[in-house]
């Protein structure tokens, strides 16, 4: 009875335990002392309808439970656990399959968002406890959050969500998470548990506002509930799983203010910005890439008066206009038919019928162009889009191109008179070397001259180098013209002061 016991391990035992998929691989990882330690499959229990998850004796919960403990009823080994190191993330797998393994999913949709949390919480302090392994407590809560994000929220990526400083997330795959910050893009410590948890989150964001990614349709667009913008591409396109992009937006959003305190303009700039906006010129954004022209369209919309009715038309609805007169509308891809889209065009046009004051396009990208110009030129004085494009002059061939693109058999000069009679400002932002935002160009459309759209600027940004830091160095110059083309505008709104005293302070 109180003989030696057999503390040989049987043959089967022995051997490393399975990695997850995507992970590293076992011949890489320290060996083990006692292969017990790792949680073993266990088979779900009955299930136990109730309004709790734990209950009594009797719950699927505790009978899981009580398995686990069963399963680990002789003297094991303290493995100890630090925070995304391999065993960390082995850990945190093993005690999520046998959270997965001892809970109703049914039961646990039931509950609303802070009970289901407590309920996991308490869930992973007694399987941490069973599996007997050695963490602080900051460990062990940090643990503990990151499961209940996989269960309820957007997994390894709410810490990079809670972050106001980063501005691009781009997951690579399941191994492979980079983020943006101060403009540089460097490489995190965030991994998935493989590309299935990675497929199911983006399934799981572009599900709340009605879309869907798969293989028969592995590109989609859409949004977070804050406005950031999300772009997923599956896999057979992407060959190394799953790629998800979001382009964050901040929580706070930024002022003219904010743009002077970050040198993306001159005080005197932003006045004159202010104007453009306040009296109603039709403005184009133009820049590149990650250049910031959805936070400068949002900025200059500040300047619209309370009293106007603006609907935006967007693929992603993206802006957040703080007017209380503000009718949002978005675009929708086809359905599994290849029925039911809606195009930016099908939007632009159905909005001249909603009474509009002004129309915001978020991104003009082809022959709704001509849609927009149409309203700017007729009685929807302030409306703004953005385009991609490199220069002002280059935004406005882009223009002239996108309204071919529509097949309207224009001829050419017809096109740039619609242009000129149309768009007044043109605002250009750009990405420097260094990751900062500056807008480069504020230039006005004068007229038509033959065949040639004849521009003029009123600010533009010169770089004269660069800091030790290699941060680039520059500064906002005026061109020196005292009356603009949109001066009577300005006066008809009472703002020739305003924009004469702007000018006159840049020279």
């Amino acid at each position: 009875m109180f003989g030696k016991r057999d503390t040989s391990v049987p043959a089967e035992s022995k051997a490393p335990p399975p990695a997850p998929t995507g992970g590293t691989p076992i011949a890489t990882r320290p060996r083990r002392t006692d292969p017990a330690a790792d949680v073993p499959p266990v088979a779900p229990p009955p299930k136990v309808t109730g309004p709790s998850l734990k209950g009594s004796g009797g719950s699927r919960v505790t009978a899981g439970l009580d398995q686990l403990r069963a399963a680990h009823g002789q003297p094991q080994t303290t493995h100890v656990v630090r925070e995304q190191s391999d065993y960390y993330h082995v850990t945190k797998t093993a005690i999520f399959n046998a959270l997965l393994n001892t809970i109703d999913l049914s039961q646990l949709a039931q509950l609303d968002q802070r009970q289901a949390a407590e309920e996991i919480r308490d869930i992973v302090a007694e399987l941490v406890a069973i599996k007997n392994v050695t963490m602080s407590a900051a460990e062990q809560e940090s643990l503990v959050q990151d499961i209940i994000n996989d269960v309820l929220g957007y997994g390894p990526l709410e810490p990079l969500l809670a972050r106001d400083d980063i501005a691009d997330i781009m997951v690579n795959g399941a191994q492979r998470v980079f983020i943006e910050v101060g403009g540089k893009v460097q490489l995190t410590n965030v991994r998935f548990r493989d590309n299935l948890q990675l497929m199911n989150i983006c399934q799981r964001i572009v599900s709340q506002v009605g879309r869907r990614v798969d293989e028969s349709s592995p590109i989609c667009d859409a949004r977070l509930p804050d406005g950031s913008r999300v772009n997923v591409i599956a896999p057979p396109l992407a060959l190394d799983g799953p790629t998800l992009t979001i382009r964050k937006f901040r929580r706070d959003k930024l002022t003219m203010k904010n743009l002077v305190e970050y040198a993306s303009i001159s005080p005197e700039g932003a006045r004159v910005l202010g104007v453009i906006g306040a009296c109603r010129c039709n403005v184009i954004i133009s820049g590149g890439t990650g250049s910031g022209k959805t936070t400068l369209l949002n900025t200059l919309t500040a300047f619209i008066d309370p009293t106007e009715r603006v609907v935006t038309c967007e693929d992603a609805a993206e802006l957040q206009l703080q007017q209380p007169h503000v009718v949002r509308l978005e675009t929708r891809p086809p359905n599994l038919e290849g029925q039911g889209a809606v195009t930016m065009r099908d939007l632009v046009r159905n909005c001249l019928r909603m009474r509009p004051e002004r129309i915001i396009v978020g991104e003009v990208r082809g022959p709704e162009a001509f849609d927009l110009l149409q309203a700017m030129n007729t009685g929807h004085d302030g409306s703004m889009g953005t385009l991609h494009a490199n220069s002002p002059r280059e935004a406005i061939s882009r223009v002239e191109s996108m309204i071919t693109m529509g097949g309207y058999g224009l001829p050419s000069k017809t096109i740039k008179e619609m242009v000129v009679g149309s768009v007044d400002v043109i605002i250009q932002a750009a990405r420097l070397r260094d990751g900062s935002r500056r807008i480069t160009h504020i230039t006005e459309v004068v007229g038509l001259e033959g065949d040639v759209i004849v521009t003029q600027d009123l600010f533009v940004y010169e770089i004269s180098g660069e800091d030790e830091q290699g941060r680039v160095l520059g500064r906002h110059r005026s061109t020196g013209i005292a009356r603009p083309r949109f001066w009577d505008r300005a006066r008809y709104y009472g703002l020739e002061r305003e924009l004469a005293e702007a000018l006159d302070a840049a020279e």
